[in-house]
C-alpha cells in the first residue's frame, strides 16, 4: 500500500501513470478532440489497466464531457507534487513520467510497470504528436523570475554605446534651440494632460487655454515679421508645430489653424497693410481666426469653389454669397465656437465676369462671440478624433465686407472695379495664391510623423520591459527581443528617421525659397512627403498599438487617441489620393507644377520626350550578388529605388500616350492609368526620403554615431525593397537569391539596432510629462 502522506495516496496505479496524459489532454486546447479520444481508445484497449480503472479514465476523457475546474487544477497539483519525489523530473518525457508517478503508488509487482507496459505508454505520447519533454518541463519547473519588479532595466548609454544626446541634436537640426524651448513650455503643469475623456465642450476649451499659453511665449508668431512679434521664420513654425504635436494633436491643430493658416493667409496673401493692421493681433490670439477654403460640394476642387464675392463699386464693397446649401464652407477650424474672422476663398466677380478664387477677410463674429447678420454657422459635432477643435461650417448670405479686405498681394481692384494683377496668367495666379498652403503641408506631415515617433517610444520601451514566454528553463523574454517584435516596430523607427531628415531639409529649402515666385519643386516634393508621411503615421500608431496589446487600449496610454487624432491627417491639407495623382502629373509632365488641374494642354509634348527614353537592361552581375557588402551599399540602395522610380514614370508615360495617341480623351486616359501613377508617387517619395536620409548621415562627423545611422538608412532601404521584391523581381533588377539575401540581411540589421532601440526612441526628444504614457514611463 502506499504510503499516506504520497502525493498519489488517492490514486490507483493505473490512473498514476495516465495522469500527465490527462493534464495534456485538457491543456489549454492542446489537443483536439480526435486527439483525447485517440487517448481514450488507447486506454480502453490497455491489457494492464483494470476494468475500473478504464472506466473512470474513459469517463474523464470525454470530449463532450471535460472535466471541471477543479479536477483538472486538482491533477496539476498533484503532478507539481508528486513531481517533487522524482529525480530529474523536469528532464522526463510524458510516458516516463507516468511510469514513475505509478512507482509513486507503492506496487511494485505490477503489469503497468513491465517493459510493455512502458511501450504502451510511449506509444500514446508518440500517437499525440507532441514533444512531451517540454509539455513535462512547462508544467513542474517554476519559472526564474527577474531581479526587481521582473522587468528589465532599459539600456544605459554606456551599455547601449549610443550618445542619445548627441543624436537629439543631429535629428533635430538647425532649430533645436526652438525645439528645446517649446519642449519646456510643455513640460509646464498647465499643459497637463486630463486623466480621463473630455466632452468636445470642454476639451475645446483647455485646449484654447493650452493655445493662449503658447501664444504668449510669442511661439505663434515666429513666422510673422518682426513688428508682429516674429522673426519671418517658417522654418521655426514648422518646427514649433512638429514639437506640440508631441503633446496633443488637438493643439497642433488649433496652433495651426490659428497661426498658420490664417495668420499665414494674411502674411503670404495680404499686403504690408493687411500685414500691419492684422497680425500683432492674430500673433497674439487677440483675433482669432479661421481657414475658410473647403466647400461641401467641391471637396479637393479649389478652382471651382462654388462661394461668390460680388463688388459694389457703389458701396466700395464685396458682397459674400454661398449659392446654394452645398456650397458651405464645410470642416473649418475655430468656426464652430472661437474664430471672429474666417479667411473665405471665393470667385472673384466684376460685373459679370469671374477672375477666379482669391481670398477675402470676412468677420463672422463680434467682440463678444456673437454671430454676426448674414452669418450661419454649424458645429460639426464630434468626430472620430480631435475633439478639441471646434470645426464648424459656415454659410454666407450677402454678407457685405470692405474693398480693403480682399487679400491683394497679386491681385488688386481699385474703387471703380478695375481688377489688376502683375501676373496675367489667370491659372498661375491661381497656383500661386495657393502656395499659401505648403508650409501647411509640410508642417501636417512633420506632426504627423511626430505623432508615429510618440507611438512608436511607447511601444519601443514598452517592448524593452514587457516579458512573454521563453525558455522553460530561464525567465520570460522581453517581447522586443522577438524578431517578429522587432519587424513590427524597427522599420518604422527607421522610417522615422528618414522622414524626419526629409522634412527638415525640405522646411529648410521652403524658407529658403519662400520670398521666390517660383516653388513649384518645393510644392511637388511637400505634396509626396506630406502624403507619404501621413499614410506611414497612421500605419505606424496602429502597428504600435497592436505591440502593445490590451495596454494599448487604454486611454491613459494615449495609443487610442494618436490613432484617432492623427487619421484625418490623411485627409486635410489635401487628401493623400489626390496629393499622389498631382506628384504623379508633375513628373510626368516634366516640370514640378502641384497645384494645376487635370488639362493636359502642354503635357502631351512632354510625354512624346519621355516615352522615347530606352528603358536600360539591369546589370546581370549586380542583380546577382548577395554579399553583406554589396546589401549595405548605400549606392546600391540608391541605384535601385531611382530605378524603380525611373522605370515606372516612363511605363506611366507610354501607358498615357498610346490611350491619348489611339483618340482617348486625356482626362478618360488619366483616370484609367491612376493606379500606376499612385505607384510613381510613392515611389518619388521613398527615393526622396532615402535620398535626404543617406545625405544627413553623410554630414554626420562622429564615426560612432554615423554608423549607428548607417545602420537605420540600411535598414530603410532593404525594408522598403524587400516590400517592393516582387517589382524588382519582375523587372530583373535582382534574382531570387538577392531578394532572399535581402530579406536575411534585414533580420541581421534588427538583431545589430535592438540593443539600441530604446537609445534610438529616447532621441526623438519626446519629454515624459508629455508623452504620459505610464507603460512607456516604468
Amino acid at each position: 500500500m502506499p504510503d499516506s502522506a504520497s502525493p498519489v495516496a488517492d490514486l490507483t496505479y493505473g490512473v498514476a501513470s495516465i495522469l500527465p496524459f490527462l493534464y495534456i489532454a485538457w491543456a489549454d486546447g492542446l489537443l483536439t478532440p480526435s486527439q483525447i479520444d485517440e487517448i481514450r481508445t488507447r486506454v480502453e484497449a490497455a491489457d494492464w489497466l483494470s476494468e475500473a480503472d478504464k472506466a473512470t479514465l474513459s469517463g474523464w476523457l470525454d470530449p463532450q464531457n471535460p472535466p471541471s475546474a477543479s479536477a483538472y487544477y486538482r491533477w496539476i497539483r498533484t503532478i507539481k507534487e508528486a513531481a517533487r519525489h522524482i529525480p530529474d523530473a523536469a528532464g522526463k518525457s510524458l510516458a516516463e513520467l507516468g511510469a514513475e508517478m505509478a512507482n509513486l503508488t507503492g506496487v511494485s509487482d505490477a503489469t503497468y510497470t513491465t517493459p510493455q507496459a512502458r511501450q504502451a505508454l510511449a506509444e500514446i505520447e508518440a500517437a499525440l504528436g507532441i514533444v512531451g519533454h517540454e509539455a513535462v518541463r512547462e508544467l513542474v519547473e517554476d519559472r526564474p523570475v527577474a531581479e526587481g519588479d521582473g522587468l528589465p532595466a532599459e539600456p544605459s548609454l554606456d551599455d547601449a554605446g549610443l550618445d542619445v544626446a548627441a543624436l537629439r541634436s543631429v535629428l533635430g537640426g538647425a532649430r533645436e534651440a526652438l525645439r528645446d524651448r517649446v519642449r519646456t513650455l510643455l513640460r509646464d503643469p498647465v499643459f497637463a494632460h486630463p486623466d480621463e475623456p473630455l466632452g468636445k465642450e470642454a476639451y475645446r476649451e483647455l485646449v484654447l487655454r493650452w493655445t493662449v499659453h503658447l501664444a504668449e511665449q510669442g511661439i505663434g508668431a515666429v513666422a510673422y515679421p518682426e513688428y508682429a512679434g516674429g522673426e519671418d521664420d517658417v522654418e521655426a513654425f514648422i518646427a514649433a508645430f512638429e514639437t506640440i504635436s508631441y503633446h496633443d494633436l488637438s493643439l497642433a491643430v488649433k496652433f495651426g489653424v490659428q497661426f498658420g493658416l490664417f495668420g499665414g493667409s494674411i502674411n503670404q496673401l495680404g499686403s504690408e497693410r493687411h500685414r500691419r493692421q492684422y497680425l500683432p493681433r492674430v500673433a497674439t490670439l487677440d483675433l482669432p481666426g479661421c481657414f475658410a477654403m473647403t466647400e461641401k460640394g467641391h471637396g479637393s476642387n479649389v478652382r471651382d469653389l462654388q462661394t461668390t464675392a460680388t463688388f459694389d463699386p457703389g458701396m466700395d464693397e464685396f458682397v459674400v454669397d454661398t449659392p446654394t446649401d452645398a456650397d458651405h464652407k464645410e470642416w473649418i477650424g475655430n468656426a464652430a465656437a472661437h474664430g471672429r474672422m474666417a479667411t473665405v476663398f471665393a470667385q472673384l466677380v466684376l460685373g459679370e465676369q469671374r477672375h477666379g478664387v482669391h481670398a477675402f477677410l470676412v468677420p463672422i463674429r463680434s467682440e463678444d462671440g456673437a454671430v454676426l447678420p448674414g452669418v450661419r454657422i454649424e458645429d460639426s459635432g464630434y468626430k472620430l478624433g480631435l475633439n478639441g477643435i471646434d470645426n464648424g461650417r459656415i454659410w454666407f448670405d450677402h454678407v457685405r465686407i470692405p474693398r480693403e479686405n480682399l487679400l491683394d498681394r497679386f491681385a488688386q481692384v481699385s474703387p471703380e472695379g478695375e481688377y489688376t494683377s502683375a501676373i496675367p496668367s489667370s491659372s498661375k495666379r491661381f497656383f500661386t495664391m495657393l502656395g499659401t498652403l505648403v508650409g501647411g503641408r509640410i508642417a501636417v506631415a512633420s506632426g504627423g510623423v511626430s505623432a508615429a515617433k510618440s507611438a512608436l517610444t511607447i511601444a519601443v520601451r514598452y517592448g524593452a520591459r514587457r516579458r512573454q514566454f521563453g525558455p522553460k528553463d530561464k525567465p520570460e523574454v522581453a517581447i522586443l527581443d522577438y524578431l517578429s517584435h522587432q519587424r513590427r516596430l524597427l522599420p518604422r523607427v527607421a522610417a522615422a528617421y528618414g522622414l524626419t531628415f526629409a522634412l527638415h531639409d525640405l522646411a529648410r529649402r521652403f524658407q529658403a525659397t519662400a520670398e521666390r515666385a517660383d516653388l513649384r519643386a518645393i510644392e511637388t516634393e511637400a505634396a509626396a512627403l506630406k502624403a507619404y508621411a501621413t499614410r506611414f503615421a497612421t500605419d505606424a500608431i496602429q502597428e504600435s498599438r497592436e505591440a502593445c496589446g490590451g495596454e494599448g487600449y487604454r486611454y491613459a496610454n494615449r495609443l487610442a487617441r494618436f490613432r484617432a487624432d492623427a487619421d484625418i491627417f490623411t485627409t486635410f491639407e489635401g487628401d493623400n489620393t489626390v496629393l499622389m495623382l498631382q506628384v504623379a502629373k508633375s513628373l510626368l509632365a516634366g516640370y514640378q507644377q502641384e497645384f494645376e488641374g487635370l488639362d493636359f494642354f502642354g503635357l502631351l509634348g512632354k510625354l512624346g520626350e519621355r516615352v522615347s527614353v530606352r528603358i536600360g537592361e539591369p546589370n546581370p552581375v549586380e542583380r546577382r550578388k548577395t554579399s553583406a557588402a554589396h546589401l549595405l551599399d548605400p549606392a546600391m540602395h540608391a541605384g535601385l529605388f531611382e530605378a524603380r522610380e525611373r522605370d515606372l514614370l516612363i511605363s506611366a508615360a507610354r501607358r498615357l500616350k498610346g490611350r491619348i495617341d489611339g483618340g482617348q480623351d486625356s482626362f478618360d486616359a488619366f483616370v484609367e492609368v491612376q493606379d500606376h501613377l499612385l505607384t510613381l508617387a510613392q515611389a518619388h517619395a521613398e527615393r526622396l526620403v532615402l535620398e535626404r536620409f543617406q545625405a544627413a548621415v553623410g554630414s554626420v562627423e562622429d564615426e560612432a554615431l554615423r554608423a549607428h545611422l548607417d545602420r537605420l538608412a540600411a535598414l530603410y532601404a532593404l525594408e522598403r525593397l524587400e516590400t517592393h521584391h516582387g517589382w524588382f523581381l519582375a523587372q530583373h533588377y535582382i534574382d531570387a537569391p538577392k531578394s532572399n539575401a535581402i530579406r536575411a540581411e534585414v533580420n541581421a540589421l534588427l538583431g545589430q539596432i535592438r540593443p539600441v532601440a530604446v537609445s534610438l526612441v529616447d532621441a526623438f526628444g519626446i519629454p515624459g510629462e508629455t508623452l504620459a504614457a505610464p507603460i512607456a514611463l516604468g
